[in-house]
């Protein structure tokens, strides 16, 4: 199966890649390959093979989700580089490194 150039370039923009002319034409033979090859695997009969969800033999370990205290909230707040109201001061995620609440 044989990808255009100009689905490679579509595949590009939506990936906010930029490719040279010879990156594209790269590009569209690699994934016409895979993609050609992708169909010779579609056509192995896997009917009578068992699906497989773990081969390590390894299990979950689960346990008892089981409330534990974190300690004196006054030691830990003295602790902390620093404080205002008795809350952490931490740099906002969407502000100016400079502010904070």
């Amino acid at each position: 199966m044989a990808i255009s150039l100009k689905e490679v370039r579509k595949i590009a923009s939506l990936a906010r890649l930029e490719l040279t002319p010879e990156e594209e034409q790269r590009h569209a033979e690699t994934i016409s390959a895979v993609l050609d090859y992708m169909k010779v695997l579609n056509e192995v009969d896997t009917s009578r093979v068992e699906a497989t969800e773990q081969v390590t033999g390894l299990t979950n370990i689960f346990r008892e989700d089981e409330p534990v205290s974190g300690g004196n909230r006054n030691e830990l707040i003295d602790e902390m580089p620093e404080v205002y109201a008795g809350e952490l001061v931490v740099p906002g995620v969407f502000a100016d490194e400079e502010e904070k609440i």
